[in-house]
C-alpha cells in the first residue's frame, strides 16, 4: 500500500483519527505534569536555599559565640525585599500588558475578609517602621546607614506587597509559568525569613524568667547578651535624641501585627503557587451572593465582647501585677490568669460541641472539588495548633512530675488540660464546616416561587423543617398563608436562616471573638510559662525556653488563624 493509501485509510478510519486524538492528548497532558514538576523542583530549590541561608545567619547572629553583626542579617533580608519587590513589580507590569496571561481565577483564593486583614496588619508594620526610622535617626552618627535604610525599604516592600496580592491573589498564570513560581516562592521565602526574624527578636524581648526559679540567672544572662545583638544598638551608642526609648517600646507593641502580616502574606502567597497553570471555573456564583449579614445575631457576638472585656482586664491586671515586686502579687496574677483561660476553655469548647452537633444535624453536602485554599486552611490549623499542643503538654508533664504543688499549679494544670480538650474540638469544627457546601442567601426580593410536595401550603409553610431558602412562598392560597408569608416579608432575616443556621452564625461569632482575646494576651507580652518558674525548673532552662520560644509563635499564629476561618464559616453558614 503506498504512502497516499495509507494517508486516506487514515483519514477514513474515525477510530483510527480518535485514537491519534487520544495519544496527543495523552502526550500533552504528560509534556505538561513534566514541566510543572521541573517548574515545582525549581521554585522549591529557590526556597530552600534562602531559608537555609537566612536561618544560618540569623543563628548566627544571635546563638553564636562570636557573633556577626546584626548589619549582616539585615544586608540579606534588604536583598531579599529589594528582589521581591522587584519581580512583584514585573508581575503586576507581565500581566497588565498580556491579555493571556491570566485566564482564569480562583474564587476561593483570598476573601476580601483576609485582604482586608492583611491591608490592617500591612498599615500597623508600616507604622512600625517609621517608628524604627524614628529611632535610628538618634544613632545615625554611629551606626551603619543599613540600619536606617531598612525599615524604609521594609515599607516599601508592605505597600507594594498588599498592593500586588490585593489585586492578584485569584490569579491562576498561564503565561511564563516557571519565572512566576520561582517568584512566587522568593515571596513566599522572603516573608517567611521576615517572620522568623520578628519572632526571633520578640522572643529575646520577651524571654525573662523570674529570680525565684534556680536557672533564671542564666537565661536573664543569655536575654541580656542576645539583646543587644537584634535591633538594639550598642550601649556605647548613644541616642542624640530623649525620644528613642518611646518609638523602641512603641515599636515593640506593633511587633504582632508585622508577625502576622507576613504569615498571612505567606499563605497568600502559596495558593498563588498552587494555583499557577490552573485551568478552574471563575462562575461560582455562591460567593458573590454571600455577604455579612449581622442582623438576628446577639447572644454570641454580646458573649463573646462580654468575654474579651473580661479578658483585657486581667491582661492589664497581669502586666502590671507581674512587673511588680515580690512573690505575692506575682502569684495572684498568675492565679487570676489561669482562671480567665479556664473558664474561656470551658466556654469555647462547650460552643465547638454544639456546632459539631449541628453540623451532623443539619447533614449539608461535603464538598468534593480540590481547593488550595481550604487544604492549605486545614494544614495551617493542624500545624500551627502543635505549637500550643507542645506548650501545654510539656506543662502538664512539669506539673505532675512535681506533685501539684499549691493552688497555683492546680489551676496551671487545670488550665492547659482544657487547653489541650478546647484546641481539639475546634479543629474539629472549624475543618468540619470548612468542608461542607456553602449556603446559599436567596435574594430578599425573588419572585414567590412554591413547589408541590403532596402537603398543603399553610402546612409546609409552618413546618419547623421547611428548607432554608424558603422554597415554599405561595402567598395568596388562603388568608392564614398570606397572614404569614407577610410576616416573612417584613422580616427578611428571618426569611433567610433556620434556627440551626442562625445558632451556627451565633457559635462562630462567639468563638471568632474569643480567639481574638487568646491571641491578644500572649501576642502582646503575657508569658505565664516563664512567670512560673515549674516549667524551667523541672526541665532546665534552655530546654524550657527552646519549647516555649518555638512553640509559642505558632500558638500565637493559630489564634488568628482560627479567626480568619471562623469569618469564614460565620459567612458561609
Amino acid at each position: 500500500m503506498t504512502s497516499k493509501d495509507e494517508e486516506e485509510a487514515r483519514v477514513a478510519s474515525p477510530i483510527s483519527n480518535a485514537e491519534t486524538l487520544a495519544g496527543r492528548t495523552v502526550h500533552s497532558q504528560m509534556a505538561g505534569e513534566a514541566e510543572r514538576s521541573w517548574s515545582w523542583l525549581l521554585s522549591a530549590l529557590v526556597s530552600l536555599n534562602v531559608l537555609m541561608l537566612g536561618c544560618a545567619l540569623l543563628s548566627g547572629t544571635v546563638f553564636s559565640n562570636i557573633s556577626l553583626s546584626a548589619n549582616n542579617l539585615e544586608v540579606f533580608l534588604l536583598t531579599l525585599v529589594v528582589c521581591t519587590t522587584t519581580w512583584m513589580l514585573y508581575y503586576a507590569a507581565f500581566t497588565a500588558r498580556e491579555e493571556r496571561a491570566v485566564l482564569y481565577k480562583d474564587a476561593h483564593a483570598g476573601p476580601v475578609w483576609l485582604r482586608a486583614g492583611l491591608v490592617l496588619f500591612a498599615l500597623c508594620s508600616v507604622v512600625m517602621d517609621i517608628f524604627k526610622i524614628a529611632k535610628y535617626v538618634g544613632y545615625m552618627h554611629c551606626e551603619p546607614v543599613v540600619t536606617i535604610v531598612y525599615p524604609a525599604v521594609h515599607a516599601v516592600f508592605i505597600f507594594v506587597q498588599t498592593y500586588f496580592l490585593w489585586l492578584h491573589a485569584k490569579d491562576c498564570v498561564q503565561l511564563k509559568k516557571n519565572i512566576t513560581r520561582c517568584g512566587l516562592m522568593l515571596t513566599l521565602s522572603t516573608d517567611l525569613m521576615l517572620w522568623i526574624t520578628a519572632v526571633t527578636e520578640e522572643s529575646l524581648h520577651q524571654t525573662v524568667l523570674p529570680s525565684n526559679t534556680s536557672s533564671a540567672e542564666v537565661v536573664r544572662d543569655s536575654h541580656d547578651f542576645l539583646g543587644q545583638t537584634l535591633d538594639k544598638p550598642k550601649s556605647s551608642c548613644e541616642c542624640s535624641h530623649s525620644a528613642c526609648s518611646i518609638f523602641e517600646q512603641a515599636s515593640y507593641y506593633l511587633y504582632p501585627f508585622n508577625i502576622e502580616y507576613s504569615l498571612f502574606a505567606s499563605a497568600m502567597s502559596y495558593v498563588m503557587w498552587k494555583n499557577v497553570g490552573r485551568l478552574v471555573d471563575d462562575h461560582q456564583d455562591h460567593h458573590h451572593q454571600q455577604r455579612l449579614d449581622l442582623r438576628g445575631v446577639i447572644l454570641g457576638p454580646v458573649l463573646g465582647l462580654l468575654l474579651l472585656v473580661a479578658g483585657l482586664t486581667t491582661f492589664v491586671m497581669y502586666e502590671v501585677d507581674v512587673a511588680a515586686e515580690g512573690s505575692g502579687k506575682r502569684d495572684e496574677a498568675l492565679q487570676i490568669h489561669y482562671i480567665i483561660n479556664s473558664v474561656t476553655m470551658s466556654l469555647m469548647s462547650a460552643a465547638a460541641v454544639v456546632g459539631c452537633a449541628i453540623h451532623v444535624w443539619e447533614q449539608r453536602e461535603r464538598v468534593s472539588e480540590y481547593n488550595p485554599t481550604r487544604s492549605l486552611d486545614v494544614g495551617l490549623l493542624m500545624g500551627a495548633s502543635m505549637g500550643q499542643f507542645a506548650i501545654s503538654y510539656f506543662t502538664i508533664v512539669a506539673v505532675v512530675g512535681s506533685g501539684v504543688p499549691g493552688t497555683l499549679n492546680v489551676l496551671n494544670l487545670a488550665s492547659n488540660v482544657l487547653t489541650v480538650i478546647q484546641l481539639c474540638l475546634q479543629n474539629v469544627f472549624i475543618i468540619d464546616g470548612l468542608h461542607r457546601q456553602p449556603h446559599v442567601q436567596t435574594h430578599t426580593h425573588a419572585e414567590p416561587q412554591y413547589h408541590d410536595t403532596g402537603f398543603s401550603p399553610v402546612l409546609s409553610t409552618l413546618s419547623e423543617f421547611a428548607p432554608d431558602d424558603l422554597r415554599y412562598q405561595a402567598a395568596g392560597f388562603s388568608p392564614v398563608f398570606s397572614t404569614i408569608t407577610d410576616s416573612r416579608q417584613r422580616s427578611p432575616f428571618r426569611r433567610q436562616l433556620g434556627w440551626k443556621r442562625k445558632m451556627m452564625k451565633e457559635i462562630c461569632a462567639f468563638l471568632l471573638l474569643a480567639n481574638i482575646i487568646m491571641w491578644i494576651m500572649p501576642a502582646f507580652g503575657a508569658r505565664p510559662q516563664f512567670d512560673n518558674g515549674i516549667g524551667a525548673d523541672f526541665f532546665e532552662s534552655y530546654m524550657w525556653v527552646a519549647v516555649v520560644n518555638i512553640g509559642l509563635p505558632f500558638g500565637i499564629f493559630y489564634r488568628m488563624h482560627s479567626v480568619a476561618s471562623l469569618f469564614e464559616l460565620y459567612v458561609t453558614s
